[in-house]
């Protein structure tokens, strides 16, 4: 196993790593808008906080040798379904043609005050 950490995301804010890698598969934990450099939300609007997100995630691609085309499965958290329209579409925006398997899951809380957080799984490119 390869333990993945970059600056680029916001540390672990629990016994947890970014992403562990195993053979060829990356599995990165939950990631919410906190901002890399100061560990504050980015939470602003819902958009906003969706695209701190995104941005979270593709940095911990980046560090484990992939990227948003390489995703296989992601799982969203989110606390309002009613609110899946605008994550939706920040969520789209960052992808091509590829869209990996997904499930989306209303829950009544989140980390750190987040509204939204993702998970996933990718390949190494």
């Amino acid at each position: 196993m390869e333990i993945i950490k970059t600056k680029n995301a916001p540390a672990p804010i629990g016994p947890y790593n970014q992403a562990v890698v195993h053979e060829n598969t990356i599995y990165i934990s939950g990631q919410v808008a906190l901002e890399p450099d100061t560990g504050k939300m980015d939470n602003a609007n819902l958009a906003e906080e969706t695209h701190r997100v995104m941005r979270n995630l593709g940095a911990v691609l980046q560090a484990a040798g992939s990227d948003f085309d390489h995703l296989i499965k992601c799982s969203i958290f989110i606390l309002d379904m009613n609110e899946f329209k605008t994550i939706n579409e920040v969520y789209a925006s960052f992808f091509n043609d590829h869209h990996p398997a997904r499930e989306t899951v209303e829950v009544s809380k989140l980390p750190a005050g987040a509204r939204v957080e993702i998970s996933a799984i990718a390949r190494k490119i």
